[in-house]
């Protein structure tokens, strides 16, 4: 008999979480304003907002946030993550972040002026958020696979050449300050970039002289895809495929939160050693000091160790297979998901579980207020509240994808708990057509509303 497959750990401590009633559930949504980042922790039961910051460190990783060296400057903790950085990505310079969208903050204050024009796959919401604070414009050049959510192409973050082409022979390269490579590509579905991919995207780079910026936040998971799906990869190990992606790559920015498994924490990583002075600047402001930017040593030792261990095969099946086991028993089911099923979360395709709902009240937002309302279940909004307003015009923009996301915390949940997300979704789907209404905004935020914007219900 064969053997069923088993995770790559065991359990030592456990938190507990609380059941609540539909009816304190509706209660607390309506107080949240029907924003579910509003809602506190207490009154989750299941919490897939997102898997940044909220994965179960290893044992390693809690030893290591013992050995913290907490000077100012010249910390042994800096040198561990500068070590760790340069053997697995194989930058040289680098700069510790508190996250991801503190990265972004730094690196862009040098870069990104207003006018200039930054092509990239599916920006996500912190990327697109920071170009267009500076008056510049985020051009999406995703292959159009990314956007049926039925075709099953192996690498739907893959960027479209032609589309990025002719962007790069509109502008001049002075407009051009990167191009982005996000891996995995979040906003298009968890969805990975092939290598063949990024090798095309950096010979264009080069011939335009254009330097490309990986947003690295689940690399990891990109490069177990690549291993799984791309041809001529199946016997690299992780870390071989990881040094592979690196070197087609100028920079890159990290929310280490994801696939370094750590509670907070991030960088940027460069090969140019005067971007790395001009950025030093920014981060010394709007971060700390250079060697320890928005970190403190226990968690530059815990980001380290987690880099190592996130590209190891086995950490990355286990995890990568919950993820897998949940979509398919909602394929099961004929809930509607963008395919194939991606590496950190399954987006639910909610233009065609709501179909009938129409686009101006929120279909993804709909979605995951009802989600919670049956079993308190949190997930995210990967839709038009998200994409915001457009900056010069001020009206809604309605992307071609509409999302319900539900991240998969690391090393957190078991298969059971996967089981009340499938099952209490598809008491929804069965329920669908008695929701009759979605949503309107009464408050927004003018850039990035979705972290605090306030709704009530459309009668």
């Amino acid at each position: 008999m064969e053997l069923p497959f088993a995770e790559s750990f065991k359990i030592k401590m456990v938190e507990t979480i609380r059941k609540s009633t539909r009816e304190e559930r509706e209660e607390w949504l309506k107080a949240a304003n029907y924003n579910l980042f509003n809602l506190k922790s207490d009154h989750v039961f299941i919490d897939l907002l997102t898997d940044s910051g909220t994965g179960a460190m290893s044992d390693k990783q809690w030893s290591e946030l013992m050995l913290g060296d907490e000077s100012y400057a010249g910390a042994r903790s800096y040198y561990k993550m500068k070590e760790a950085l340069k053997n697995i990505l194989g930058f040289d310079h680098f700069l510790p972040t508190h996250q991801g969208r503190a990265a972004e903050n730094v690196l862009f204050s040098v870069l990104v002026k207003e006018g200039n024009i930054v092509p990239g796959n599916s920006h996500f919401d912190t990327t697109k958020g920071h170009i267009e604070f500076r008056k510049a414009k985020a051009v999406d050049c995703t292959i159009d696979e990314a956007f049926d959510t039925l075709i099953d192409h192996p690498f739907k973050g893959n960027l479209d050449l032609v589309k990025l082409e002719s962007v790069l022979s509109t502008y001049p390269k002075e407009q051009i300050p990167m191009i982005i490579v996000t891996v995995t590509c979040n906003t298009s579905g968890g969805q990975p970039v092939s290598l063949a991919n990024m090798k095309a995207v950096k010979e264009l780079a080069n011939k335009y002289e254009i330097p490309v910026c990986y947003d690295s936040a689940r690399f990891a998971e990109n490069a177990y895809f690549i291993k799984l799906r791309e041809e001529g990869y199946q016997d690299k190990t992780i870390k071989e495929i990881v040094t592979e992606m690196y070197s087609h790559a100028d920079m890159a920015t990290m929310s280490s939160k994801k696939d370094a498994i750590v509670n907070m924490g991030g960088f940027i990583a460069m090969r140019d050693k005067q971007l790395w002075k001009e950025a030093s600047t920014y981060n010394i402001m709007f971060e700390g000091y250079v060697t320890y930017g928005g970190m403190s040593g226990r968690d530059m030792n815990a980001l380290a160790q987690g880099l190592d261990e996130g590209t190891e095969f086995e950490t990355l099946e286990t995890r990568i297979k919950q993820v897998e086991y949940l979509g398919e028993k909602l394929i099961s089911y004929g809930v509607p998901i963008q395919m194939p099923i991606g590496g950190h979360a399954i987006f639910v395709d909610a233009k065609k579980f709501l179909s009938h709902i129409p686009k101006e009240e929120y279909q993804a937002q709909t979605l995951g207020c009802e989600l919670y309302l049956e079993a308190g279940i949190r997930g995210v909004e990967i839709g038009a509240i998200l994409a915001d307003r457009d900056p010069e015009t001020r009206e809604n923009r309605y992307p071609k994808l509409e999302l319900l996301r539900l991240a998969i915390p690391r090393r957190t949940y078991t298969n059971n708990h996967m089981d009340v997300v499938a099952a209490a979704l598809k008491n929804v789907w069965d329920r669908r057509m008695d929701i009759k209404h979605g949503l309107k905004i009464v408050d927004e935020a003018p850039i990035m509303r979705h972290f605090t914007v306030e709704l009530e219900k459309v009668e």
